[in-house]
């Protein structure tokens, strides 16, 4: 529902939560020392990395979700910038344009801030 008339904005509020469960996967690997990261990977990854990790023996809801949003993490280390469709609507950056060669060999993952608190 638009703000106008009281909802909150979200086009797609299945999307929405599935951004906010990557951005805490992500978080698993930029931030392996916070408390979060920490707390999951003794109890749900001690021997591996979150991309590796397995569902496990009896895991929460909440372990459940992060782990399904995990595409989105994996997805953005193959994602080339170029020629594909990850901009608003669609929209591709066309492999021809100027400068093509200082941008081909990178991906999506390539463009994260990784130090920003957001």
């Amino acid at each position: 529902m638009h703000k106008n008339h009281g909802g909150m904005g979200f086009k797609d509020l299945t999307a929405f939560n599935l951004a906010m469960l990557g951005k805490q996967g992500w978080k698993f690997q930029t931030k392996p020392d916070s408390l979060v990261s920490r707390i999951y990977k003794a109890q749900y990854f001690p021997s591996c990395s979150y991309l590796t990790a397995n569902l496990g023996h009896n895991p929460s809801y909440v372990w459940r979700s992060i782990l399904k949003a995990r595409f989105i993490i994996r997805g953005g280390h193959k994602i080339s910038i170029l020629d594909e469709p990850w901009l608003l609507n669609g929209v591709r950056i066309d492999r021809h344009i100027v400068g093509e060669n200082f941008v081909r060999d990178f991906s999506m993952s390539s463009l994260m801030n990784t130090s920003s608190k957001g």
